[in-house]
């Protein structure tokens, strides 16, 4: 295709725009509420298996050392357990230190200083996080076999649990983000059809006067994908605002329950070029290649 050519096949599509206006505007409401949705549901998602995987992270691991072990075992085991793939931090809680915290916990109702001050009964310690909670199990009993290693006490029911738990958010999360993006597909090409249907006598003349297919095709694409991309700018920017209110809104005003899930949702610099690339795409295929093959049963004349 001559350069000419393409520019003035490009001229028309967007000429058409302006010429369909109703319908384009109709089509592009349509396309940009299906990609909100879709855009809301894959958000939560991504924070609801993130809240998961902070709990989850949550989960520690604590190495009881022998009552009596040695300066040297305490070294040894420090180093083993730094070694032991999986461990991605480790805390050495001495047995003053335990005492302290239990002492301050009960100062209200005894001085455990005063009364284990020269008889401390707790165990040296490391509390220890691993890097999936799918490891815990595993991990857990390769430290038990470290020398000086008295017990080994590790969440295996509980992260488990969070394992489960967030397996099945994300399969119910993208059974949704599916979902509306088959009813998108089925809205937006019956949209099209409509459009194309209406301007059905415009392409039975362009194809009496000798146009050929692919000449007659590409004004449309160009109509198709011009909607699909404004769609999908528009979608970005209002659902990327909405959530960086949000967000906002969510660091300033704490609770409980947001403490205990992290404290705060996904950052939108996190996720933001998911949502611009996929709506993009989505307007491009829906819309382009849509308004495109729709045309072809009014080619055959």
């Amino acid at each position: 295709m001559r350069f000419s050519s393409f520019t003035y096949l490009v001229g028309q599509g967007l000429h058409n725009l302006k010429a369909n206006r109703l319908m384009t505007l109709a089509s592009m409401g349509v396309l940009t509420v299906c990609m909100l949705l879709i855009g809301a549901a894959f958000l939560l998602g991504a924070n609801i298996d993130a809240m998961v995987a902070y709990i989850g992270d949550q989960n520690q691991t604590i190495v009881y050392m022998d009552l009596g072990a040695s300066e040297e075992q305490l070294a040894a085991a420090d180093a083993a357990i730094r070694s032991t793939a999986g461990v991605v931090e480790v805390s050495y809680v001495s047995p003053q230190e335990v005492l302290d915290r239990y002492a301050d916990m009960l100062k209200d109702y005894t001085n455990l200083r005063e009364a284990f001050e020269d008889d401390n009964p707790f165990n040296p310690n490391y509390v220890v996080v691993v890097d999936d909670p799918n490891h815990i199990s595993d991990i857990a009993a390769q430290l038990r076999t470290i020398g000086g290693v008295e017990d080994v006490v590790a969440p295996v029911e509980m992260s488990r649990l969070f394992v489960t738990l967030q397996t099945a958010i994300n399969y119910a999360c993208y059974g949704i983000v599916a979902v509306l993006a088959l009813v998108s597909m089925v809205v937006i090409n019956n949209t099209i059809k409509i459009t194309v249907f209406n301007r059905r006598k415009e392409i039975n003349i362009m194809k009496l006067v000798g146009a050929t297919n692919g000449f007659i095709r590409f004004p449309f694409f160009v109509e198709g994908v011009t909607s699909g991309l404004v769609s999908a700018a528009l979608a970005s920017g209002i659902i990327c605002g909405a959530y960086y209110a949000l967000t906002r809104w969510y660091e300033e005003n704490p609770t409980n329950i947001s403490q205990l899930f992290g404290g705060t949702l996904v950052p939108l610099q996190d996720v933001w070029y998911y949502l611009v690339i996929g709506f993009a795409a989505l307007g491009f295929v829906l819309c382009g290649i849509g308004t495109a093959t729709s045309i072809r049963k009014h080619l055959k004349v």
